[in-house]
């Protein structure tokens, strides 16, 4: 590795914690109304699309240990976002599901995250999103 690699790649990393930040900032700040956590969020995200989870897959989802995902939980019945049940199948076995009120305010959430995204993305020209975008899935899978 050359010097010149050395400090692309540094400046490459250096760059995207940079963006990294900006997204995280910009996300806080739109979720600031509802006062969750960008963890809460996800994890209503999920409940939402997926109907009611028990609390280890709803851990697996958001890749998380069980012990934190209960937290979460916690945190969203409060809320009153979300409600524990039996699982029928199970009834030793608890499932986690969206209330009304969670489902509204999770729509909402969803909303002000794409549009603090789209502040952020929309600078870049169409095809620069979309290679941008192939190579984060690259990265992350």
């Amino acid at each position: 590795m050359t010097a010149d690699t050395d400090s692309t790649e540094d400046g490459l990393a250096e760059a995207f914690r940079a963006v990294t930040r900006r997204l995280r900032h910009r996300t806080g700040e739109a979720l600031a109304p509802w006062d969750v956590t960008p963890g809460q969020s996800r994890a209503l995200g999920v409940l939402i699309r997926h109907g009611a989870l028990r609390l280890s897959a709803l851990a697996e989802h958001l890749r998380i240990a069980p012990r934190s995902a209960t937290e979460v939980v916690d945190d969203l019945e409060t809320r009153g976002l979300v409600r524990r049940r039996p699982d029928p199948a199970d009834r030793r076995a608890t499932l986690v599901a969206p209330t009304e009120e969670g489902t509204r305010a999770g729509a909402a959430i969803h909303a002000a995250r794409r549009a603090a995204a789209e502040e952020l993305f929309g600078r870049l020209a169409p095809a620069d999103r979309v290679h941008l975008a192939r190579i984060l899935r690259t990265l992350r899978d």
